[in-house]
């Protein structure tokens, strides 16, 4: 989140930690924006935000002409923003999946093309595995199944890279231990991305998440002794391609 708060710490620490591959994590809504408020008349707030309203946020996007084109700056200024901070682009989401709109990721196919963008994640999360991990447990709808199609068809046609499953939606900000170890034997073929919210300090969490239990789940030693036992290669975005 390159206008996030902690952006320039988290750029320090990217580059000392040379082999972290890190990725843009574009907003385009519940968050600040790299331009000036001003230059984003209707696409943000009095309080210089995008909104935090799905549905409202996309409407705009969809139906206002020149909230497209104030859209597309913005999310060129995002992308040079993570290029000034000399880090090399990894892949590309958007904060609560707004890449699925078909706006966005049309405008973040076409602009990240100036930028070396090569991957996408597909936010796409089987729920089959969800319940063989953990039966009887109550699952939130997944995001809409002809949005990630819709998706997928345009990365291919971009000849971008993809994962083939993301985990971490319907148990966003409780991705513990516990929940790691009892996916894991259950995960589908093809790439999964699993990815968590860990933070040292829960002070500042989302109510509801376990930004240092998920931490322990990434450092656990039991995590990783049972993906070695799967055999389940750990791969990074740019070693996939979009054949495969």
């Amino acid at each position: 989140m390159v206008a996030a708060p902690a952006a320039a710490d988290a750029v320090a620490r990217a580059h000392r930690l040379t082999s972290l591959h890190v990725g843009l994590h574009l907003v385009l809504i519940d968050g600040r924006p790299v331009l000036p408020p001003a230059e984003l008349e209707g696409l943000v707030g009095r309080d210089g935000r995008f909104d935090d309203n799905p549905l409202r946020a996309g409407l705009r996007f969809f139906f206002r002409p020149g909230g497209r084109r104030r859209l597309a700056a913005e999310i060129r200024a995002q992308f040079e923003a993570f290029r000034a901070a000399g880090l090399a682009l990894d892949h590309v989401n958007a904060h609560k999946h707004m890449h699925l709109h078909p706006t966005v990721a049309r405008l973040v196919v076409e602009i990240g093309r100036d930028y070396g963008l090569r991957a996408l994640r597909v936010p796409a999360e089987p729920t089959a595995p969800l319940r063989r991990a953990f039966p009887g447990e109550r699952l939130p709808m997944p995001p809409p199944g002809f949005a990630v199609a819709a998706l997928r068809r345009r990365l291919k046609r971009a000849g971008l890279a993809a994962n083939d499953h993301v985990f971490g939606i319907a148990w966003s900000g409780t991705m513990t231990e516990d929940r790691i170890l009892a996916l894991l034997p259950c995960l589908p073929d093809g790439v999964s991305e699993i990815y968590f919210h860990p933070a040292a300090d829960a002070a500042t969490a989302f109510p509801g998440y376990r930004p240092t239990a998920e931490l322990a789940a990434l450092v656990s030693p039991r995590v990783r002794q049972h993906i070695e036992e799967l055999g389940i290669g750990l791969v990074t975005y740019p070693e996939l391609t979009p054949t495969r």
